[in-house]
Order: C-alpha cells, then sequence, then structure tokens
C-alpha cells in the first residue's frame, strides 16, 4: 500500500475517533455543569480543555452555550469537532477509491449536517441533541466501515488509528481526572464523588459496562482498574493497545513490510505494562505518572508508525 493512502486513512479515522470523544465529553460536561452544587462551571470546563489537550481559544468566559458552540462548530480550532470531521472527510476523499461507496456517503452526510444551518440553529435551543446525533452518525461510519471495507490493509490502517486515538484520550482524560477524583478524600461529598464518578464512565460509554463487572457500587479504584485493564471493554486502554497490536500484525501480514524492531518492541512494552501489571501495583506507586507514561508511549509508536510506513526512505524499502 502507498504510503499516502496509508497516512489518509490512518488520519481518517483518528480524526473521527477524536470527535467522537469531544462530542461525548462535552455533553456530559454540560450535563455535570447541571448540578451547581459540586464543582464550578469554570472548573469542570477547564477540566474538560485539559482533557482534550489544552487547546487554545477555549478560556472560560462565563458562557457556556457560546464556548460549546465554539467547541463545536469552530472550524478554525483544531479542537473542534466540525474541524476534525471536516479533516477526516479530506484525508477521505483523497482516497476516495480505497473506502466504499457507504463509506464514503455516510461520511460526506456527517460533513454537511454539521454544516448544515439545522444544526446551527438546533444547537441554541438543545446542544444535547446535535451532539448525540453527530455521535451517532460516527458510529454509523464505523459499523459501514466494518461491513462493507475489505478488511485487508486499508482497514487494518483505520483500526490502527482508531485504537491509537482511543488509548492516548483514555489516558490523557484518566490523567485529568486523578487528582481531583480518582484520589478523593473518604470524607470528599459522596453525593458530589459519585455524579463525577459517573461522568467519567460516561465519558467512556463505559457505566453500564462497569455496572455489569462491579454493580453499580462506584469506587476510584476499580473505576481505574476498569478503564485501564480490562481486557473485554472495548474503551478500556488495554483492550486499544491489544487492537493496535493486532492491526501492526495483520498489517505485517497482509504483504507490507515488517515493523522495525523499535516499532515492535514499543507496541511489546506498552502491552506488557498493562497485561502484567495489577491495578494493586499501580496504586501503590504513582498512577499519574503511570497514566503519563502510556500517553508518552502512544505518542512514541505514533512516531515510529509515520517512520516505518508513512515517511520511509526509498533505499529502505528497496532493501526489503
Amino acid at each position: 500500500m502507498l504510503s499516502r493512502v496509508a497516512d489518509s486513512l490512518y488520519w481518517m479515522s483518528r480524526y473521527l475517533e477524536r470527535a467522537e470523544n469531544t462530542a461525548r465529553q462535552l455533553d456530559v460536561t454540560m450535563s455535570l455543569m447541571l448540578d451547581t452544587a459540586g464543582a464550578s462551571a469554570e472548573s469542570r470546563w477547564r477540566r474538560l480543555v485539559a482533557a482534550l489537550g489544552d487547546s487554545m481559544g477555549l478560556d472560560w468566559n462565563n458562557d457556556l452555550d457560546s464556548m460549546a458552540h465554539s467547541l463545536v462548530f469552530d472550524h478554525l480550532n483544531p479542537a473542534s469537532v466540525t474541524y476534525t470531521v471536516n479533516a477526516a472527510r479530506e484525508n477521505a476523499r483523497q482516497v476516495r477509491e480505497e473506502i466504499s461507496t457507504e463509506q464514503w456517503q455516510r461520511l460526506n452526510r456527517l460533513y454537511h449536517q454539521i454544516h448544515s444551518p439545522h444544526s446551527l440553529s438546533q444547537s441554541r435551543s438543545n446542544m444535547a441533541d446535535v451532539l448525540t446525533s453527530l455521535v451517532d452518525g460516527i458510529h454509523l461510519f464505523k459499523g459501514v466501515t466494518d461491513t462493507t471495507m475489505i478488511h485487508g490493509q486499508g482497514w487494518h490502517f483505520i483500526r490502527l488509528g482508531r485504537y491509537l486515538e482511543r488509548a492516548y484520550a483514555t489516558a490523557t482524560l484518566l490523567e485529568v481526572f486523578q487528582p481531583d477524583l480518582l484520589q478523593a478524600s473518604e470524607h470528599d461529598d459522596t453525593g458530589y464523588q459519585y455524579l463525577e464518578q459517573v461522568g467519567l464512565l460516561r465519558c467512556c460509554t463505559a457505566f453500564e459496562a462497569y455496572c455489569q463487572v462491579y454493580t453499580a457500587d462506584l469506587s476510584p479504584d476499580r473505576i481505574l482498574e476498569f478503564l485501564l485493564l480490562n481486557r473485554d471493554f472495548p474503551h478500556s486502554i488495554r483492550y486499544s493497545v491489544e487492537g493496535i497490536r493486532q492491526a501492526v500484525t495483520a498489517i505485517q501480514n497482509t504483504g507490507a513490510r515488517r515493523p522495525s524492531d523499535d516499532l515492535t518492541a514499543g507496541i511489546g512494552r506498552l502491552h506488557a505494562m498493562l497485561d502484567f501489571t495489577s491495578i494493586a501495583e499501580i496504586l501503590a506507586g504513582d498512577s499519574a505518572r503511570f497514566l503519563h507514561a502510556i500517553r508518552e508511549q502512544c505518542l512514541h509508536i505514533h512516531e515510529l508508525i509515520y517512520s516505518y510506513y508513512v515517511h520511509y526512505s526509498i533505499q529502505s524499502a528497496l532493501a526489503i
């Protein structure tokens, strides 16, 4: 597969995953802000911005509606849902021959939906419905991708982008929540803590799944264990890293260049961190540092993927 094709499919997937993550976190944050007895609206907004990567131009101005509108519709802000959907569509357009008609139609429909006057007007009265509709559109694209696209190299690059973005985003979210919530004192307001813990799980579509494993008895330790180490939940970091490993292995098995030792080692190192570490060991050490190390390794894996599959030299390709 040409490096430009792999690059476009990889980033198409990452941008859509990012758009979904932003829309979901904004929806949850706006719901939490309805509770005025706990944290202030400003502190919750700052936490949202930090979880999205401390993007510029999102400083609190005491006008939630205008800030939420900007985070969704500002096409010049790289953190906005519109910007990431635009970028995903542009990457898809560049490799139109590599994706199915159904994929292109679904993504094109999502693009026109977010740019429609109806969405803009609806957002002023009911932003939650707009965000839910956008997330539904992204879910439909993922389903269409899995059911209409050949599961070859291109499909595996899409999975690679999805899971790498998801692992990094979840680690960032947990790192941001960690000081205020995951290390909360037992003397803190239990009602406020319960609401915030439900919010954290909802940011990862994990509340019902968590309850199936642990019941509705929420605790910071169990939440961290579930979102970090669960083998079966699609939004846990461990599941995502396993998805990264499987995608790279499958890309190699479909005839691509054999992954470099550095890339194999980098993915294996991150996989081992999550596979052979217990939650007790993480909590006994520095959980914030552990989460930050996951983020750093995700960035390192991205750099290795780029150097090996996208920016490789002609000489190295001919030497294989």
